[in-house]
């Protein structure tokens, strides 16, 4: 299975860098076994069944990206330099590991001073990346890096332009609870109250799982045979309630459809032995052609980028050939791309 067997040209307009104004009213490209059709988001619960249940992913993005400055005395005097922060994941005590940009300029030892009276002090580096203390914790933390921090824009968006105040909604879901991604699970930013309502009146069924969206979700494959790829890891969490109503729903004949790839992915990682348990801890999970779902009957997720494991996902739920055509029609029909891009409901 080769990476070039998920490769496909994508012109550079078609990435979105803005959202659907409202959420719901984005595009929905439904394939529903040979069918494709052209709908809107806001059409969702025409597709899906009373009994049906969604499962959402409740985790809340943090304003990960931090822009700060390092003073260095010498005999030539203080120098300055720009330092550009990444938050990568928590660690006890006001510590975390970082991405630091440039990495070279700031030394063991040194202190980056944001704003808002956050700073932090370079611990010590370990594959590459910067252990960084911080000099408040806890709720403390949480409002100064609210003051301080920019959302973290996927690569994509953040090339074309600067995160910004509106992204600080835009780029988080409306039923965010526990803080502590990277990156949003973004088919659920087209989720708004209106929507929500509108698939509890068919009788949909929602139940919440959490899984912290790390930075390694925009990392690429580099490796020619995908199997040999390995997955970064990410914290996730179904509890027992969560668990128990996934497989009431099952047991009842109603289809279980996860919103977006991260939920797929714990859930499908919850059920691992064939039925789905409460679990928590860290998942690896790489799912591509060939893979055995255990839960999960359909997907709502956006249109994802070339040769990544989330087209490799998509492609072991629908088949590579299948795949293939629907991209080709999002392609076609003028879909817009990725994290603020448009989203699809795919039904095996």
């Amino acid at each position: 299975m080769k990476l070039s067997d998920f490769d496909f040209d994508l012109p550079d307009d078609r990435i979105a860098t803005r959202p659907a104004v409202p959420r719901s009213a984005a595009r929905l490209l439904v394939a529903c076994g040979d069918e494709l059709s052209d709908a809107h988001v806001r059409d969702l619960p025409d597709w899906l069944r009373a009994g049906d249940r969604l499962v959402l992913n409740d985790t809340r993005v943090i304003p990960a990206r931090l822009s700060g400055h390092r003073l260095r005395s010498g005999a030539q005097g203080t120098t300055r330099a720009r330092i550009e922060v990444t938050l990568l994941e928590p660690r006890p005590e006001g510590v975390w590991t970082a991405l630091i940009k440039p990495l070279k300029k700031l030394k063991i030892g040194e202190t980056v001073t944001f704003q808002a009276g956050l700073n932090a002090e370079l611990k010590h580096i370990e594959n590459g990346q910067g252990v960084l203390k911080f000099n408040c914790v806890g709720d403390e933390f949480d409002a100064a890096l609210n003051l301080a921090g920019a959302m973290p824009l996927p690569p994509y968006i953040a090339a074309k332009r600067p995160a910004d105040m509106r992204d600080m909604t835009d780029y988080q879901t409306v039923f965010a609870r526990h803080s502590g991604a990277v990156a949003a699970p973004t088919a659920s930013l087209h989720f708004d109250d209106a929507l929500m309502h509108g698939l509890r009146e068919k009788g949909i069924d929602f139940t919440y799982v959490t899984l912290h969206v790390g930075a390694g979700t925009f990392l690429p494959v580099k490796v020619e045979d995908v199997t040999s790829h390995r997955m970064h890891a990410e914290w996730g969490r179904v509890d027992a309630g969560a668990a128990a109503e996934i497989a009431a729903t099952k047991a009842a004949g109603g289809r279980i459809v996860p919103v977006g790839t991260t939920a797929l992915r714990l859930i499908e990682t919850a059920a691992k032995d064939g039925s789905i348990k409460a679990w928590e801890g860290e998942t690896d999970i790489f799912i591509y052609p060939g893979f055995q779902f255990q839960v999960t009957d359909a997907l709502m997720t956006n249109f994802h980028l070339p040769k990544s494991t989330l087209m490799m996902l998509v492609s072991a739920l629908m088949g590579q050939d299948r795949i293939a055509l629907i991209y080709d029609h999002a392609l076609n029909k003028g879909y817009r791309f990725f994290s603020y891009g448009d989203a699809s409901l795919l039904v095996p």
